[in-house]
């Protein structure tokens, strides 16, 4: 998408969203639609991405991501499938559930990328997780902003603040459990061929 097609002239987006270029003038002194910027003739351009947050306000859903490294984890898969399920009854939330199986190394889970895409089609209003290292390991910050940029909120339901050094060693020892499993794998593999 080049600069042109990321932003929209006010006629454009009254055809969009099927309202009136009054409304939309409205909606932007209310703030619930606002023009980016002004081109030289004072004419409003929207950003594409801001209009189909509008568009798509009354059908985002919430999502609930549960998330495990290895096929020995499905029980633990279970349980936080269950406690995410829990909290959005207990408070009235309608979600969605996604489950996913892969490394928090590991950017190709079905259900990540999954993730992915409706964020930044504005299909998602919250993101509900037991914890932060559900969603990725490394990069979760990455996702985090994305969400934000595209009106997603991500509610991390048990995170609890951990020091620099607890934060580091964990880090550390997920960094050895993948690549050992790795190791491990390759030689199993190996193994089997012979």
């Amino acid at each position: 998408m080049n600069q042109e097609e990321q932003y929209l002239s006010i006629g454009k987006v009254s055809k969009i969203l099927g309202v009136a270029v009054v409304t939309l003038r409205r909606w932007e002194k209310l703030g619930k639609l606002t023009a980016k910027f002004r081109t030289f003739g004072k004419h409003r351009r929207y950003f594409i991405f801001d209009v189909f947050k509008i568009l798509n306000k009354e059908k985002r859903v919430n999502i609930c991501y549960a998330r495990v490294s290895s096929h020995d984890q499905k029980s633990d898969l279970e349980r936080q499938s269950n406690f995410l399920e829990n909290y959005c009854l207990k408070n009235n939330i309608s979600f969605e559930l996604i489950k996913d199986l892969g490394s928090g190394l590991n950017f190709k889970k079905k259900g990540l990328n999954k993730l992915i895409s409706m964020i930044i089609s504005s299909q998602i209003d919250t993101i509900y997780l037991t914890h932060k290292d559900r969603l990725l390991r490394f990069g979760s910050e990455l996702i985090v902003a994305i969400a934000k940029k595209f009106g997603t909120n991500i509610v991390f339901i048990n995170d609890t603040k951990q020091s620099f050094e607890e934060q580091l060693s964990s880090d550390v020892l997920e960094i050895i459990t993948v690549f050992s499993a790795k190791l491990y794998g390759s030689r199993s593999h190996k193994n089997k061929k012979t």
